[in-house]
């Protein structure tokens, strides 16, 4: 989760940069006051999952949460750079789109074997009873 979110966080770029940060990762900008602030937020909040997930790699309580959270996040992400075909992969997208789909695979296996496991709480002889 560390690496994940420490990988993450480098979004933070598109805040500081946004129009180098659209070139470096989808080969094209957009320019104007609105897509300065859409894409420096969208750097901010792809940032705040990293965190997120930094976070939670100390937090045991709320790494169900950040897993869910920035494995969703990612999953948009990688669907919308495919519904656009192969016109991304050339670029950093291509790169993020691989690494995301391997972690979106990472943090399920994790929340589904955590399922899994029992937690502790069931007291002998209390299954099945009423």
């Amino acid at each position: 989760m560390i690496l994940s979110g420490v990988l993450t966080m480098t979004m933070v770029y598109a805040s500081l940069a946004p129009e180098a940060a659209l070139r470096s990762t989808f080969g094209e900008s957009v320019s104007g006051p609105v897509a300065d602030i859409v894409v420096r937020n969208w750097g901010a909040l792809i940032a705040l999952v990293g965190a997120m997930l930094i976070y939670g790699a100390r937090k045991p309580p709320v790494r169900p949460m950040a897993l869910t959270v920035a494995g969703a996040s990612k999953a948009i992400f990688v669907a919308l750079v495919l519904s656009h075909g192969g016109r991304f992969l050339g670029y950093q997208a291509g790169i993020a789109v691989l690494s995301d789909v391997l972690w979106i695979m990472v943090f399920a296996a994790y929340l589904l074997s955590v399922r899994r496991t029992p937690t502790g709480d069931l007291k002998v002889g209390s299954v099945g009873t009423a």
